[in-house]
């Protein structure tokens, strides 16, 4: 074990050396200290098969520090990111550099979710119903057919000619429950298929989490399990996985589920069963129940389902539902053996009462219940309110896991984050960002600022401190908030205040206002927690990020809610052992948009008093980079004046 140890840190820090891989391929590379210690640590792990946890700041250079020993180590590598944008960027840059300059050649695959494929026998029924489409989805149903016929992979995220927010894509997007498999016509043709095949048949496959998680833990893929076992796992942006390993291990159930499910009962009905007309009313009947109910909860709109169960109306229009689809079932029940595609679906719809059962009963102590709502449907969600042991069973220990990303620690301790995920054995590092942020970055909390609680006031106060910011930087602002009432309510007067381009989040997709963003060059972007992270602006594109407050989670949030009970009943502070440490991690993915190369200049605004004025304030001071401070607008308004 100890040789083999040896033997790869050898490879490695030969790669990084001054006469290595890198330095006789990449202009101006120099070794940082921290990369390297990064990547010796990860050739530990995976040569001794422990669990690595790593705290990498902004340009430790932790995506070759974790990729360069693992694709040395000749080993089956899985690579998992928390977004697509990363994921993309391994896959088409990252790995073809290495593989190249490391003069390897092991096969290589990307596998995405299902929904980001076509499936052909989607495309091909909504064509066959084009007569009951809206225009515009209609238009771009054929725009997507005539793409279908030039993909070699069917990955949707290369479609150009349609809108990424098109209402056409979900009614052609593969998924599970419509997924017939062999049965298929388009089985052999098949992208998602095919993709799988790909993945099993390579040494290195970069995923993404969700997909990562599915594979592992729903095992609903439709395909048997997508990913190969492998021996070494790497998770970057892994700060993401506490709540993404809570969405797996809970339940969920999608109303869209149900209704398709129904219309698929009264097309079997008239298709194959004409001689039982007692299907087609019963059916008809749940349809009716199914969806006065559907439109009672989204009159509510509330997202707690116990809060919503305690409402008589609701839980007696509930139960009355379950009532109609177990006499649904029972009806079917007695002509099973008749339909392949019936027998299918008494299976699927008794599948879906237990799991509506289970939600209208909400009797897990250690759970919580909510509902997510959609432009038209909604989903039921379980979320359990611990994971620790259900992922410490997920990691194999023979496999050697690595978690890595900029933010994981809270004052400089990563216990929270093991704990989370049942990993406390794992051994853990903290690296420190190599850049120079206290001369290149200023930290603003400006005096004066109205309570953050005050709508109006901070409205009209973060309106005046972005109208100077904006005007000394000349544009090149990025805005975060915290809700987007706040970002609407600040877009409609700051509009009237400055001469810059305004890209607001709902605009256009987020890829499409991050690279007008880019092109103007001098334009100020307003956007909600899908700009916090992921988001990559070197140089003079960004100089000025403002965030309108502390990101604290909303106490209203249901799993928030049940976290802190269950925090409380063991005579534990819910604030500061749950609020205050995931409020400090996505402050931190918010300040990381602001510096992303070593020659980056900017300032950091903070509408906020609390960091300053309350005592848990230190907290956040003490995990965010060593930025000067000021309370001054001229001081910043003097520094981004002074960028080039």
């Amino acid at each position: 074990m100890k040789a083999l140890t040896q033997k790869l840190t050898k490879a490695t820090l030969d790669a990084f050396s001054a006469d290595g891989a890198l330095a006789s391929h990449v202009q101006g590379y120099s070794a940082r200290e921290v990369q390297i210690s990064m990547a010796s640590a990860v050739c530990e792990a995976i040569a001794e098969q422990h669990n690595l946890v790593v705290e990498a700041g902004t340009g430790v250079g932790k995506t070759f520090a974790y990729l360069i020993p693992a694709l040395l180590s000749g080993q089956q590598i899985i690579v998992s990111t928390g977004s697509k944008n990363l994921q993309e960027q391994l896959f088409y840059k990252d790995l073809p550099t290495l593989l190249s300059l490391l003069k390897l050649t092991p096969k290589v695959a990307l596998l995405k979710g299902r929904n980001n494929y076509l499936c052909q026998e989607l495309l091909e029924k909504q064509l066959q119903a084009c007569d009951s489409l809206d225009t515009k989805v209609l238009d771009d149903l054929l725009r997507i057919n005539q793409w279908a016929g030039q993909t070699s992979d069917g990955d949707l995220g290369g479609l150009t000619s349609v809108s990424e927010t098109s209402d056409a894509l979900p009614l052609i997007a593969s998924r599970r429950e419509v997924c017939s498999g062999k049965k298929c016509a388009h089985y052999e043709v098949c992208y998602t298929r095919k993709a799988r095949s790909k993945a099993m048949d390579a040494k290195v496959i970069v995923v993404n989490h969700h997909l990562f998680f599915a594979d592992r833990v729903l095992k609903e893929t439709g395909f048997a399990e997508l990913l190969p076992e492998s021996d070494v796992v790497i998770f970057d942006e892994a700060h993401l996985l506490p709540d993404i390993a809570v969405t797996y291990f809970g339940q969920q159930l999608s109303t869209r589920s149900f209704s398709e499910l129904l219309n698929e009962i009264i097309n079997i009905y008239r298709n194959e069963l004409r001689d039982s007309a007692q299907i087609e009313t019963l059916t008809s009947r749940c349809i009716r129940f199914f969806n006065d109910w559907h439109q009672q909860l989204f009159e509510y709109d509330e997202t707690d389902w116990r809060r919503l169960m305690g409402e008589q109306q609701i839980a007696a229009s509930s139960w009355e539902l379950i009532a109609e689809f177990k006499a649904l079932e029972n009806l079917l029940i007695g002509h099973l053996g008749r339909s392949d595609d019936l027998d299918s679906a008494v299976e699927k719809l008794n599948g879906y009462i237990h799991k509506l059962n289970q939600f209208l009963l909400c009797d897990n102590e250690q759970a919580a219940y909510n509902i997510d709502y959609g432009h038209r449907y909604l989903t039921l969600r379980i979320a359990p309110i611990h994971v620790s042991r259900e992922c410490e069973q997920l990691f194999d220990p023979k496999t050697a896991w690595i978690f890595t990303s900029a933010t994981l620690q809270i004052n400089r301790d990563l216990s929270l984050f093991t704990k989370d995920l049942g990993i406390d054995s794992a051994k853990k590092m903290i690296l420190d960002s190599p850049f120079d942020y206290f001369n290149n970055a200023l930290l603003c909390v400006p005096r004066h600022l109205s309570r953050v609680s005050y709508h109006d006031a901070a409205v009209r106060d973060l309106v005046a401190v972005a109208t100077k910011a904006i005007n000394a930087a000349q544009g090149r602002t990025f805005i975060l908030f915290t809700s987007h009432r706040m970002m609407n309510a600040v877009a409609t007067v700051l509009s009237s205040r400055v001469q810059y381009p305004l890209l607001v989040q709902g605009q256009a997709g987020k890829q499409s206002l991050l690279k007008k963003f880019r092109q103007l060059g001098n334009a100020v972007l307003l956007g909600t927690g899908a700009f916090w992270e992921g988001v990559d602006m070197r140089g003079r594109l960004l100089s000025c990020v403002i965030i309108d407050k502390l990101p604290f989670v909303s106490p209203d949030d249901s799993l928030y809610r049940a976290r802190a009970d269950s925090i409380s009943r063991d005579g534990k502070d819910p604030f500061a052992t749950l609020s205050l440490p995931q409020a400090v991690i996505s402050l931190n993915q918010g300040v990381g948009r602001l510096i992303r190369d070593e020659k980056d200049k900017g300032v950091l605004i903070l509408c906020d008093n609390r960091i300053v004025n309350r005592p848990y304030g230190q907290a956040f001071l003490n995990s965010l980079p060593p930025m000067k401070r000021t309370r001054d607008m001229d001081q910043v308004v003097n520094f981004l004046e002074k960028i080039k």
